[in-house]
């Protein structure tokens, strides 16, 4: 029988951070950000591990237009040559926001035939192209490949890593800069990275605390749009000083995160039981909630009131049992699930129920 291993994480954070987090860490600004590129090409001098170019023509045909740009007309197809040592590849990068002609920029290169190994192979100049179908970068270079392998007479083969893959540190050179809207709006956006109406206005209120009144306003749940300079320079300035302004975001929503491939299990903050009854295989557990009267001193000064008492109580074949005082959590469950030998994957089904019985004050996503 496979056994699975299954993990439990539980967030349960008391209060508030004494720090709030930066804004740049939690907003990014509209309109600069990177760019994808992507490129097909030619990899060469592999020591033969390179494509079969009987099963991938494309290969041929590309390596064909390559020599008649130099001036070479290919042999006719039936003098065909095979190429162990070359493959064709498709390249992609990253194009950072504001990269500027000349500088360099890492790419990736891998396998689009049946190379075997891209190792102490050196891409030819290949164009990168954006969606657009503009180029904004030329790629060329020897490969770093992490991968390797190794094969027998026999057939048998081993791998290590993947070789059929590789990356040239600084191997494109930019030709052409991304457009960008910075300087081109009398304001800035900040998109968050998670979208939060208390969060967006925290954020505005943050802003208009150090720089003045309607500098900034809360679009929606996501953007905050700020007033800024139209110089250049100043905009720079301005919004290094914005990008550092710290901001205490809103807790996030109380959920209980399932991954039911892995057996993980996160539960977030504000995550509440509501008192219940559950009985799963040999394991009981029992939620329930008494409400008593407080009465104060007579000299005290204090009123009465009526005060919630809650207690959790489980049991199973070995009759274990758990008493809690007052003002049980999500926490105490899970501990008391796990005191008594019950796998998280018990846990898991737990919650479920208890999610459909309506006891579970929290949203449950399962990934």
């Amino acid at each position: 029988m496979t056994k699975r291993s299954w993990i439990v994480v539980l967030l349960l954070v008391s209060g508030a951070s004494a720090h709030g987090q930066r804004l740049k860490d939690l907003a990014s600004v509209d309109g600069v950000r990177s760019n994808q590129l992507i490129g097909y090409g030619l990899v060469v001098g592999l020591d033969g591990t390179g494509d079969k170019t009987s099963q991938t023509p494309f290969t041929l045909q590309t390596f064909n237009n390559m020599l008649r740009q130099f001036g070479i007309q290919p042999p006719l197809d039936g003098a065909l040559p095979k190429l162990e040592n070359v493959a064709a590849v498709s390249i992609h990068a990253l194009l950072p926001a504001f990269a500027k002609p000349g500088q360099q920029i890492d790419v990736t290169v891998s396998s689009v035939g049946n190379a075997k190994s891209l190792r102490g192979g050196t891409l030819l100049m290949t164009p990168l192209k954006a969606v657009n179908g503009e180029v904004f970068a030329l790629a060329q270079g020897d490969l770093v490949v992490g991968g390797f392998g190794a094969e027998g007479s026999d057939g048998s083969r081993v791998t290590v890593n993947i070789p059929s893959v590789g990356r040239i540190p600084n191997g494109a050179s930019v030709e052409r800069a991304a457009p960008s809207g910075f300087g081109q709006s009398a304001t800035l956006t900040f998109n968050l990275n998670r979208g939060d109406f208390t969060t967006a206005r925290r954020v505005a209120e943050s802003i208009n605390q150090t720089f003045g009144p309607d500098v900034a306003m809360a679009i929606d749940a996501t953007s905050i749009a700020v007033h800024a300079p139209q110089d250049p320079g100043q905009r720079v300035g301005f919004l290094s000083v914005l990008e550092n302004l710290s901001v205490e975001p809103d807790t996030a929503p109380a959920r209980v995160i399932i991954n039911s491939r892995t057996g993980t299990i996160v539960i977030g903050q504000r995550v509440e039981v509501m008192p219940a009854a559950v009985t799963h295989g040999s394991l009981s557990v029992t939620i329930s909630e008494n409400l008593i009267v407080s009465q104060p001193n007579a000299l005290s000064g204090g009123r009465t009131t009526v005060v919630p008492n809650s207690n959790v109580a489980i049991e199973a074949e070995t009759n274990h049992m758990f008493y809690f005082a007052p003002g049980v959590s999500l926490q105490d469950i899970v501990t008391s699930v796990n005191e008594v030998g019950a796998a998280p994957g018990d846990l898991m089904a737990i919650l479920e129920a208890l999610k459909e019985a309506g006891a579970l004050r929290a949203e449950l996503v399962v990934i």
